[in-house]
């Protein structure tokens, strides 16, 4: 049979056709006015994207170049700060940490879980200069309260700072950024936005623009001054992905036309698709007999299931990728070979969300040698998707 090859992991995300476009037939030169007007409105676009009103940088770089920028631009050597983990890239901002000599105070919660905010609570003191957590923990596939954390630091930090990657949250999780009071928040041109991997952006508020002025963590490249001077002339610092930002500005567009000509609207119904797409895949896998792998504090990005008792998670992945050219994401780090993830982010919707599921039927089949009830997968997604779309149009009726 014809096989279409089809990412369904959490980054890269398929990409969005008028965004390949985009980035096929640019050609502008980075220092034109053309491109001065580009970039300045796909800045602008980004703000209502992020729903906030501080400024937005833009990098050339992958989201933990961000990552790296928000501890070298934020903290001094010797600094305290506070890391907020539960799988890999959690980690990841424990290792950047310790790169720049900041003194670390951590909590943890074991894979699959969220923090306790009693906790996160305690650690708290006022010497705290920055915390740092992600929206989504997407190599685990659970979902962080920010809200929580950020009413916590706002209370009980003075002076910190929150620091949340959304690199997989943003375009699938209901952010406030600036009501929660939210510092920087970091997403990546590869996941809800369906562009190429090569783009960071991050939103930084006023207090963590005062920050950097007395810190002294050495930067150059990620120097976010100089990408803020340079984005109020509609530039950057150094010379810009220019065709991914062409591709970018095109996503956006794509967004707010979902939304009927509204940006914002376009955001709330990306993040609604995910919802929707995540709980069928959720309740499919459950009819199917598998274990979620965070039950408690599902992501909207993508849903991490636990493999059955005697097999590898690979064989799961590898049946995907051999039967129907699909592929899924095996777990990482300690997880590898334990669970497998299936992403609902940018550019997938319904039908994507019940192709996969059949897929998963007849890989399941194949991989345990056990019957399958197909059909059962199916039908657990359809009654999901039938519920949600009652339930809206009785709102909006």
């Amino acid at each position: 049979m014809l096989r279409k090859n089809r990412l369904f992991t959490p980054g890269p995300t398929p990409l969005l056709p008028a965004a390949q476009t985009a980035m096929a037939s640019f050609g502008l030169h980075h220092r034109t006015a053309e491109f001065r007007a580009l970039l300045t409105r796909t800045l602008a676009d980004l703000k209502e994207f992020i729903g906030t009103n501080h400024d937005v940088i833009l990098l050339a770089s992958s989201g933990t170049g961000a990552m790296e920028a928000s501890v070298t631009n934020l903290t001094s050597p010797g600094d305290k700060v506070l890391v907020l983990t539960a799988g890999k890239f959690g980690e990841r901002w424990r290792d950047l940490a310790i790169a720049y000599r900041s003194t670390l105070e951590v909590v943890t919660a074991p894979y699959g879980e969220t923090f306790s905010l009693k906790e996160v609570g305690q650690k708290l003191t006022p010497d705290i200069r920055c915390v740092y957590v992600q929206a989504t923990e997407s190599s685990t596939g659970a979902r962080h309260d920010i809200e929580g954390i950020a009413k916590l630091v706002r209370t009980r930090g003075e002076d910190s700072l929150l620091v949340v990657d959304a690199i997989t949250g943003l375009g699938t999780t209901h952010l406030d950024i600036d009501l929660w009071g939210v510092d920087v928040i970091i997403g990546g041109s590869q996941k809800a936005l369906m562009v190429p991997p090569g783009l960071a952006y991050l939103a930084i508020s006023e207090r963590a623009w005062q920050r950097m002025e007395a810190t002294r963590s050495p930067r150059y490249y990620f120097d976010l001054r100089k990408e803020r001077k340079a984005a109020a002339k509609g530039e950057s610092a150094f010379t810009p992905a220019t065709s991914l930002i062409a591709a970018l500005g095109a996503a956006l567009d794509f967004v707010r036309h979902t939304g009927h000509g509204d940006l914002v609207a376009g955001r709330v119904a990306l993040i609604d698709n995910a919802e929707v797409c995540a709980e069928m895949t959720r309740a499919a896998s459950q009819a199917l007999g598998m274990k979620l792998f965070a039950p408690a504090c599902p992501a909207a990005a993508l849903t991490a299931i636990s493999v059955p008792s005697g097999l590898d998670a690979g064989a799961i992945v590898k049946q995907f990728r051999d039967t129907f050219s699909a592929v899924v994401a095996n777990g990482q780090g300690e997880m590898k070979g334990k669970l497998f993830r299936i992403a609902h982010i940018g550019y997938y919707d319904f039908l994507d969300t019940l192709g996969v599921i059949g897929a998963l039927e007849h890989v399941l089949a194949a991989v345990t040698r056990r019957p399958v009830e197909y059909g059962a997968g199916l039908r657990a997604a359809q009654e999901v998707y039938r519920k949600k779309m009652s339930d809206a149009q009785v709102v909006g009726a």
